[in-house]
């Protein structure tokens, strides 16, 4: 039995405008941190991410205050895209899950990441959370989500 050890899943939510999201899912990939590519180096091939949007577009005070995304990292590849300004940011390939949207103030009693807290936005400063299992299925029956036909 030897060989490195199998990767456990890991479970993630990272935060990021409901605007910059949806740009993401239609190619298929997600960022972090404004681009940045250490916080990638942390997810792995199987893990599971959601997005939790705090607004609707990056910059402004339009909240949305949800579930944007859910899907799966694809594979362990960090690669760099150019933005419509010319930035490159770095990227994972992720497979994104059809889901709607959900509002997070429903949950905020039942994830453990936000219970109890009145101040429950100050746990997505850093911009990647890991997640435990159970939040994570919480996560994705609220936002109904389903694996592509």
């Amino acid at each position: 039995m030897g060989g490195a050890p199998m990767h456990e899943n890991v479970n993630w939510v990272a935060v990021a405008s409901a605007e910059h999201v949806a740009i993401g899912r239609a190619g298929g990939f997600m960022q972090v941190g404004h681009g940045k590519g250490t916080p990638l180096k942390r997810l792995r091939a199987g893990d599971r991410i959601a997005y939790y949007s705090p607004v609707r577009v990056f910059g402004s005070k339009d909240a949305c205050q949800a579930f944007t995304a859910i899907g799966t990292v694809r594979d362990e590849r960090i690669y760099q895209g150019r933005m419509a300004d010319g930035f490159e940011s770095f990227r994972k390939d992720v497979d994104w899950r059809v889901a709607d949207e959900a509002p997070i103030r429903p949950l905020l009693d039942t994830l453990s990441f936000t219970v109890g807290k009145s101040n429950w936005g100050y746990a997505f400063r850093v911009g990647l959370l890991k997640v435990s299992a159970d939040d994570m299925a919480l996560i994705a029956n609220a936002m109904h989500a389903r694996a592509r036909p």
